[in-house]
């Protein structure tokens, strides 16, 4: 093992070598080899994509050791994943020989808690608290919203939850948020609520992941000599992926590094990509402003792209402003131009990547070296089909397919519930999501009903509904719900199947319950909805596609180890493959319209950022296409190629269509890509929902609810008026009247009530 005595470290100057001779770096290129022999001072090494500095950095880390500069345990290395961390250790390990025990390398929030676990008492906790998971979060927040008397309705708690966890990761606490960030979320009560919450996790000496860096500044803030101890332990500071730290991990950073000030930051401004989760792209921008004297390291030389790709990729990224600017470069060839198309729709655009790649495969290329990059999740849908019907094998990397969303099995069980009342896996999956107080109590009484009758759970519901066997509450809830159902079905006969399935989502209140939900998944989710209500208008009626979705499910599953991947622009960050196709480059789709609304230019610039991420993905070949209609809501919507595709040089780029004008469509409509904003629970209704209106004021007047079986309504034949019976809720009564399977009795303590047959017994059999 490699000595890890802190307390005597040696000076670089008395260890070093005077003709050092490390092989390793004879292996570096000449911005390498800087970066990894600039020991002391702060370094920013702004390393572009494909520049090799996974190896720089850990090179740096294993010179420090090997030449003496510093023991393990004088480092402190930070990293964004654990897979990351790992790596790093394997690597450091292989350069120096040995395994190296005894330094800090972890994730933020891992060296975050480790700090905390030694210092719990001076922030009020124990040194055992526990890291709640989000369910024990969510469970918090409800239990507060409750003692405050607030509607969690309104103010569901995973949006207020989101709201404070950013307030978390700018490093404020709640005497630190201004009451115009509140906002009316609430009742305009939010700010109170946190200081709330943070009482209560104090209480149950627990902490969230926000938690962990929060506490932290505030140890080192008011108590200066935990600090001062971390900056005599640390000499050496590293930082991976710094163009992705939020506000508290850089605070967190700048407080440790005011001690040796020998801090090095890897990472790359043209790749800050998750502002919506915090990042912020200030923190590289300004690090020479943050630690004067600072030497920023450029590495250029991509070791993966063909020039051509490297050099669209440098011409785009150059439309941004707030950069700290760098141009890659490499000593391979050119390569192939990249290839920009323009086809008819959505549908053609699948169809022209689908050839394309078998045209590959023909070709010998390996399927697992070609990837499909989209900006929303939502568009995978219509690749996952074609490909299905090609027999392509392919995967999602970062998330389920398509039909296996969260969200899609949910509007499809309603859906399925709609043509066949009695499918109980579809009853069991809606009749609580949204939430409508039918849990689990009311499902046992249905189940219960369904079993000893041989009946579905919607005709168990139906029975119910008439009897006091559920809470007043639940039985107008499931009423309610039932009555809807009846409406829809209805409305199947005279509108248009796909804006039926609109409305059920939406006075469901499905797809509100996800546009009251502030997490960074939620948007997604609505843009998948929106997509399947796309998919649903492609078929005849409802039925027919359900049996779609039944099929494409049955043919998901493959053994091929040679798959196409297809994932979000998001998920890609750190791949490479040979061949990258990048679809939907069009306006409002990418740059995303929503994000534009809500950033500007800001916003602007990240989703640039995100196209230089996709085109810096491939090694030898990229085909970049938009299309010049897409269907919205089951409705044609024109559009424009992206001003990414313009932004691209010429020279570099081989531009063809297959819509006549190169630029497709016109101006596309007000909201494209923007989510629900016009159809989908906004005060505005589609013209479907307006429509469907008149179904609601008839709706007292359409199909009743029907009849029990006649295996349901035979039970009550057995018991007579006047007879003595047990419940086992209510307890003994009398029978005051028999109506089919229904029973009112006059229960000895309860009062009369209305119940079903199934669960009486007479009263010489109880017990």
């Amino acid at each position: 093992m490699i000595e890890t005595d802190s307390a005597s470290a040696p000076s670089a100057t008395a260890l070093a070598d005077p003709n050092p001779r490390y092989p390793y770096l004879d292996g570096l290129n000449e911005a390498q080899r800087e970066a990894v022999e600039t020991l002391e001072g702060a370094v920013l090494m702004l390393a572009g994509a494909g520049t090799g500095k996974t190896r720089a950095l850990t090179t740096r880390l294993a010179h420090l050791l090997n030449t003496g500069t510093a023991f393990p345990g004088q480092i402190l290395a930070v990293t964004f994943t654990n897979r990351a961390a790992q790596e790093m250790k394997e690597r450091v390990a292989a350069l120096v020989g040995q395994p190296v025990d005894a330094w800090w390398l972890g994730t933020f929030h891992s060296i975050a808690a480790k700090m905390l676990r030694i210092n719990a008492e001076r922030v009020g906790l124990q040194p055992n608290f526990s890291i709640l998971d989000t369910d024990d979060q969510l469970r918090l927040i409800k239990q507060l919203l409750q003692a405050a008397g607030i509607d969690d309705k309104k103010s569901p708690a995973r949006t207020v939850l989101a709201v404070i966890q950013r307030w978390k990761d700018r490093g404020l606490l709640p005497d630190k948020v201004s009451g115009g960030e509140a906002g009316d979320l609430a009742n305009g009560r939010l700010v109170e609520l946190y200081k709330d919450y943070q009482e209560r996790l104090r209480t149950l000496n627990a902490c969230d992941f926000g938690d962990l860096l929060l506490h932290c500044l505030t140890l080192f803030q008011n108590h200066p000599d935990v600090l001062a101890g971390y900056h005599q332990r640390f000499k050496f500071i590293l930082v991976d992926e710094y163009q992705d730290t939020n506000v508290a991990q850089y605070l967190w950073l700048r407080l440790l590094a005011q001690g040796h000030k020998n801090l090095c930051c890897v990472g790359d401004d043209d790749q800050s990509i998750y502002g919506w989760r915090g990042a912020e792209v200030g923190n590289i921008l300004k690090f020479e402003q943050d630690f004067p004297g600072a030497k920023v390291i450029r590495l250029e030389r991509n070791y993966r792209s063909t020039g051509n790709i490297l050099g669209a990729a440098s011409s785009l990224i150059a439309h941004n402003e707030g950069r700290l600017g760098k141009t890659l470069w490499t000593d391979d060839d050119d390569g192939e131009l990249l290839r920009v198309r323009g086809l008819w729709d959505g549908e053609a655009e699948a169809r022209f990547v689908g050839e394309e790649i078998e045209d590959a495969q023909r070709r010998g290329q390996n399927l697992s070296q070609i990837a499909i990059l989209v900006r929303t999740g939502a568009q995978t849908r219509e690749f996952e089909e074609r490909f299905i019907t090609l027999g392509l094998p392919y995967r999602v990397i970062g998330g389920p397919r398509f039909y296996e969303r969260m969200e899609i099995r949910d509007a499809l069980a309603y859906l399925k519930l709609l043509i066949v009342p009695e499918h109980d896996l579809a009853f069991e999956r809606i009749v609580n999501t949204p939430k409508r107080g039918l849990g689990d109590a009311t499902l046992r009484v249905l189940h219960e009903i369904g079993r000893h009758n041989e009946i579905p759970l919607s005709k168990a519901a139906r029975m119910v509904v008439g009897t006091d066997e559920l809470r007043p509450a639940a039985r107008r809830s499931l009423g309610n719900l039932l009555s809807d159902f009846e409406r829809w079905r209805v409305m199947l006969d005279d509108l248009p199947h796909h804006e039926v399935a609109e409305i059920v989502l939406d006075e469901s209140g499905y797809t509100q319950l996800w546009m009251n939900d502030k997490s960074p998944e939620a948007p997604g989710r609505l843009e998948n909805l929106k997509e399947l209500v796309n998919a649903i208008a492609e078929f005849e009626n409802l039925p027919a596609f359900l049996e779609h979705v039944g099929l494409v499910m049955e043919a998901l599953g493959s053994d091929s180890h040679e798959m196409v991947s297809i994932m979000t622009l998001h998920a890609a960050k750190g791949l490479e493959f040979d061949t990258v196709f990048l679809p939907g480059w069009e306006e409002g789709l990418f740059p995303n319209q929503r994000a534009l609304d809500e950033s500007g230019l800001r916003a602007l610039e990240e989703e640039r950022r995100l196209a230089y991420v996709g085109l810096t993905r491939a090694r030898q070949r990229v085909i970049i296409s938009f299309a010049a209609n897409r269907r919205m809501h089951g409705s044609w919507a024109s559009a424009i190629p992206s001003r990414f595709v313009e932004e691209l040089p010429d020279e570099r780029v081989e531009r063809e269509s297959d819509v006549g004008v190169y630029g497709g469509g016109q101006q596309m409509q007000s909201g494209y890509g923007g989510g629900f904003s016009e159809n989908w629970g906004q005060k505005s209704l589609s013209p479907g929902m307006m429509r469907a209106q008149s179904f609601r004021s008839s709706s007292a007047t359409t199909r009743t609810p029907g009849k029990a079986s006649s295996a349901a309504s035979s039970g009550g034949a057995k018991f007579a008026r006047g007879e003595r019976v047990f419940h086992q809720k209510f307890g003994y009564g009398t029978i005051a009247a028999v109506e089919g399977d229904r029973l009112s009795i006059t229960f000895d303590v309860a009062g009369e009530k209305k119940v079903i047959a199934s669960f009486i017994v007479p009263a010489d059999q109880a017990g």
